[in-house]
């Protein structure tokens, strides 16, 4: 195995948009480094089930629409 080829793997606090905190090992930053999040589990739509909004290009979608209204799911 070669040597010094592996990234330095240290401590760093992780700060949730909420502004709850956490430590964990990383190899981003250097050591005691802090970590501020934009998005997270608790803030993205994908995890929280937010608003969903759909582009109709070019009548796709309600074409879509119009073929299976009738089915009543």
């Amino acid at each position: 195995m070669k040597a010094d080829i592996h990234p330095d793997y240290h401590m760093i606090k992780v700060v949730m948009t909420d502004g709850t905190e956490y430590e964990t090992r990383s190899t981003w930053g250097s050591a005691g480094a802090t970590m501020n999040l934009e998005i997270d589990p608790t803030s993205h739509p994908a995890w929280t089930g937010g608003n969903q909004q759909l582009m109709d290009r070019g009548g796709r979608v309600s074409k879509f629409k119009k073929r299976f209204e009738g089915l009543g799911l």
